[in-house]
C-alpha cells in the first residue's frame, strides 16, 4: 500500500506539472488577429468524404460563403467510396461562385481492401490534383465561419508558415454524450495549442488543418506513415515538424474555428476515440509518447485504487481525495480554453464527469492498443507496423 500510494503521488505531482505548463503555454499563446492587406495566396481546400450525404451541403455553403477572392481558392472533395448519394450531390452541386472540383476516389484506387488508409489516400489523391500553393483540409462534417480562409492565408503570409494547426469546436446539445465531448474536446484543443506554441510535441486535429503544399511533397506527403489507417493529421504534422521545426504554428483565432457535431452515440464516440488512440505508439515523435503513457498510468491508478475500496474502505479516502486533486489541477486550464471557445457554461459538468473520463481514457488507450473499431463503414483491426 505505501509503495502504491507514493507512485501514484508521484504520478499525480508529475501530472500538476505537465497541466500547469499547458496552462501557462495557452494563456500566453496570443490570439491572432487578421492582418489588414490585401490576400495573395492561392489556397486548395481538401476535404475526403465518405458517405456524408447529411453534411456536405451545408459544408459547401460555408465554403461557398468565404469572404475570401473567389478566384485565389478552390474546393476538392475527394469521394472516398460512398454507398449513400454523397457521389451525386457533389456532380449536381451548383455554386457559380465557387470552383468546386468533385473527385471519385475509386477513378484512382480501388476499394478492394488492400488498404488500411483510404482517408490519407483520399487526401493525397486531392492534394495531387490541386493548384493552390496553401493546403487546407478540414472534414466533410464541420462548419466554417465566412473569414475561415481569410484568418488562414493572412497568418500564412505573416508568418510564412510550413503547417498550421487550427482550433476545432464541438457544437453538441445539452445531452450527457454531447457535454462530455465537448468537455473533453476543450481539454484536446488547449493541449494541442500549448504544446504546439511552445513545441513541446506535435499535436493537431485533421479537421482544420492548413499545409504548404511544397511542404507536404518534400517529406514525401504519408510515406512512411501511409499503412497507419489514422494519422493524416498528427503523423504528417511531425514529419513537416522535423525538416522546419520553427515553421509549425498553432492559429489561435475564434475565426478559424471550425465546428463539428459530435459523434451521435456512445458506440461511435468510442470507435473515434480507439481510432485516435491505435496511432499512439506509430508516432515518432517520442515527447508526446511520454505524455501519454503518464497520463495514461496515472488514470490506471485510479481504477486500481477504486477496486481496492471494495475490500478496504481507506483505498475510497484516497480516490476521492487524488480525484479532487486532480479537479483542482485541471479545471483552471481547461475553464481558459473554454473561454476561447465561447463554452464555460459547459464547466459547471465538469468536475462530475471525471469518474467517467477517468474510465474512457482507459478503455480507449487499451482497445487503441489491442482492439478494433469501426469507421465510415469499415471495421480496422491494430496490426503491428510494417
Amino acid at each position: 500500500m505505501p509503495i502504491f500510494l507514493l507512485v501514484f503521488f508521484l504520478l499525480m505531482v508529475g501530472y500538476a506539472i505537465l497541466i500547469n505548463f499547458y496552462h501557462r503555454a495557452w494563456n500566453q499563446l496570443p490570439v491572432y488577429k487578421v492582418a489588414d492587406r490585401k490576400p495573395v495566396t492561392n489556397i486548395s481546400v481538401v476535404v475526403a468524404a465518405r458517405n456524408e450525404e447529411d453534411n456536405l451541403p451545408a459544408l459547401l455553403d460555408s465554403l461557398n460563403s468565404q469572404q475570401y477572392p473567389s478566384s485565389l481558392y478552390e474546393v476538392i472533395v475527394v469521394n472516398d467510396h460512398s454507398t449513400d448519394n454523397t457521389w451525386s450531390i457533389l456532380q449536381q452541386a451548383a455554386y457559380p461562385e465557387l470552383k468546386l472540383r468533385p473527385i471519385n476516389l475509386a477513378a484512382y484506387l480501388e476499394d478492394t481492401g488492400t488498404t488500411r488508409s483510404y482517408k490519407k489516400k483520399a487526401i493525397e489523391t486531392g492534394i495531387r490534383e490541386a493548384r493552390g500553393t496553401l493546403i487546407v483540409t478540414t472534414d466533410a462534417d464541420c462548419r466554417l465561419g465566412d473569414q475561415w480562409l481569410q484568418t488562414f492565408a493572412s497568418f500564412y503570409e505573416t508568418t510564412e508558415a510550413k503547417f498550421i494547426a487550427a482550433p476545432v469546436r464541438i457544437d453538441a446539445r445539452r445531452s450527457l454524450l454531447g457535454i462530455f465531448q465537448t468537455l473533453d474536446f476543450i481539454t484536446l484543443q488547449g493541449i494541442t495549442g500549448a504544446s504546439v506554441y511552445k513545441r513541446f510535441h506535435s499535436m493537431c486535429n485533421g479537421a482544420n488543418l492548413a499545409y504548404e503544399k511544397k511542404a507536404f511533397e518534400e517529406v514525401n506527403g504519408f510515406e512512411g506513415i501511409d499503412k497507419i489507417p489514422s494519422g493524416d493529421d498528427m503523423l504528417l504534422m511531425h514529419k513537416i515538424y522535423q525538416k522546419y521545426p520553427d515553421k509549425v504554428f498553432y492559429l489561435k483565432a475564434q475565426e478559424a474555428i471550425a465546428s463539428t457535431a459530435p459523434a451521435a452515440s456512445w458506440k461511435a464516440f468510442f470507435h473515434q476515440r480507439i481510432r485516435w488512440a491505435s496511432k499512439a505508439d506509430s508516432y515518432d515523435d517520442k515527447r508526446i509518447f511520454w505524455t501519454l503513457l503518464l497520463v495514461y498510468l496515472m488514470n490506471v491508478c485510479f481504477l486500481v485504487a477504486a477496486v481496492a475500496a471494495f475490500w478496504k474502505n481507506i483505498w475510497l479516502f484516497f480516490c476521492l481525495l487524488l480525484l479532487l486533486a486532480k479537479v483542482l489541477i485541471e479545471f483552471p486550464f481547461v475553464h481558459s480554453a473554454a473561454i476561447f471557445f465561447g463554452q464555460t457554461s459547459m464547466m459547471k459538468y465538469f468536475p462530475f464527469l471525471q469518474p467517467l473520463h477517468i474510465l474512457y481514457t482507459i478503455i480507449a488507450g487499451w482497445l487503441g492498443k489491442f482492439g478494433k473499431y469501426e469507421w465510415k463503414g469499415r471495421v480496422i483491426s491494430k496490426q503491428p507496423n510494417n
